[in-house]
């Protein structure tokens, strides 16, 4: 059976709270499993269930060196017995370029790597391979992952009713799936971290399932994807000191609950709103500033 517990939902108690009529929570998505964590968990759930039902035991995907989506597909392949292929843009990498690359190894993700030219025909690949493996799109969005990540806000909702629902965005996928899952009031906020909010939003809007209200804020990139300033790292590390059991990195999730503190402090939420923020995992990414924790 393909399938992994919920996970838990938490009260931020920090003490830089108490000033303001918030009532702050967080998905914990980063504690469902060591490996296949946060919003790859949701997006890949779907996916695996269509590629056994279709009588696949092979997995393609796509991805950079350092994509948490390569990582989690090869640790559900092991987890749930299949066979993974992922097509990595550079070739000037092997397997043990990095962390990323070498777990995926590891975990007996066969890895093949084309050049950045080449990466960019890489429909060529899935057209030649589509008979033999289930191919997940690069970064898992698509109709499927939607489904897993709107069985994510049924579980929020067996809990309370938020009035704002925030994460963080880079493709987009997991945004809409917030949306494709809000009901009654509830706000989606997407926290973008590249610098190309109308490309994300069009990207929202095809795969959403209903008109339910979003927005986008870019006030929170820090100098576009991957990027940091010390402002940033300073932010999580006294966040982390408040709340010593969450963890946070520089790529996404610091980057959203920065921009969440910001507009609790800015009075941009109203009086007495329920937020809540998802973190989304991806703690592999955490820069060695922040400290070791995997």
């Amino acid at each position: 059976m393909i399938q992994l517990p919920p996970s838990p939902l938490q009260k931020i108690e920090d003490s830089f709270l108490k000033n303001f009529p918030i009532n702050l929570f967080i998905k914990r998505d980063d504690l469902i499993h060591p490996e296949i964590t946060g919003n790859k968990w949701r997006k890949l759930k779907y996916n695996l269930i269509e590629a056994r039902e279709k009588g696949f035991d092979s997995l393609m995907t796509f991805g950079g060196a350092y994509s948490n989506h390569i990582y989690a597909t090869a640790a559900a392949g092991k987890e749930f017995g299949f066979k993974t292929m992922g097509i990595i843009r550079g070739d000037e990498l092997t397997p043990h370029s990095n962390e990323i690359l070498k777990s995926s190894n590891i975990n007996g993700m066969d890895l093949f790597f084309l050049t950045r030219l080449n990466y960019g025909f890489k429909d060529n690949i899935t057209r030649q391979y589509q008979d033999d493996f289930f191919v997940i799109p690069e970064g898992g969005s698509n109709e499927l992952a939607i489904k897993g990540v709107v069985e994510m806000m049924d579980e929020i909702y067996e809990q309370i009713t938020p009035d704002y629902v925030c994460v963080a965005a880079g493709t987009g996928g997991t945004l809409a799936g917030i949306v494709s899952g809000l009901r009654g009031e509830t706000k989606a906020i997407g926290f973008a971290v590249i610098n190309d909010k109308g490309l994300m939003m069009n990207f929202v809007s095809k795969l959403v399932t209903n008109d339910k209200e979003f927005d986008i804020s870019k006030d929170y990139i820090f100098n576009n994807y991957g990027k940091t300033t010390p402002e940033l790292i300073d932010f999580i590390i006294q966040f982390e000191k408040r709340n010593p059991t969450i963890k946070l990195e520089q790529v996404y999730t610091g980057k959203m609950m920065f921009g969440v503190y910001e507009m609790i402090k800015q009075g941009e939420f109203k009086e007495n709103s329920t937020i809540v923020v998802i973190h989304t995992g991806g703690l592999r990414g955490r820069t060695k500033a922040l400290g070791e924790i995997l």
